[in-house]
């Protein structure tokens, strides 16, 4: 039987409890910033990284984000419905397929970046680290 006090030293100590709980509540302040634009805050992480000179892979797009290719298209199907992105095959290897904005997609983007940059600024404050937040990405960086 594991004693109650080693479930107090993993509910005070422990990274990926803590972390998560971080992510939760990140997550929801920018859901909340975003929900004007009908955007939840993964939806913009998606439609950020499509912002390139040239339509990156799908797979590209999911190694940025963190995600494996089956969930990225589970993630791209409702962008992709409400017309904001497009899923097409490479033009060279068909088996590839790239990711880009539709216009209606950067139209959104360009609506969501102030109120990114606000929402960022607000939680860089509340951290303490509106003067230096390169080490806490870094640090996170780190772990991915």
């Amino acid at each position: 039987m594991v004693p109650f006090t080693t479930t107090i030293r993993v509910r005070d100590n422990c990274l990926c409890l803590h972390s998560q709980r971080a992510a939760r509540a990140i997550a929801r302040k920018f859901d909340e910033a975003f929900r004007p634009l009908d955007l939840k805050s993964g939806q913009f992480s998606i439609l950020m990284s499509l912002n390139r000179p040239e339509p990156p892979t799908l797979g590209s797009v999911a190694d940025l984000l963190g995600m494996d290719r089956t969930t990225l298209t589970a993630n791209l199907k409702p962008l992709e419905r409400r017309g904001l992105l497009r899923v097409s095959p490479d033009e060279k290897d068909r088996r590839l397929r790239r990711l880009s904005l539709t216009d209606a997609g950067r139209d959104i983007l360009a609506d969501a970046v102030p109120l990114w940059e606000w929402t960022q600024a607000e939680l860089e404050e509340a951290l303490g680290i509106a003067g230096d937040p390169d080490r806490l990405r870094s640090d996170l960086n780190a772990l991915a």
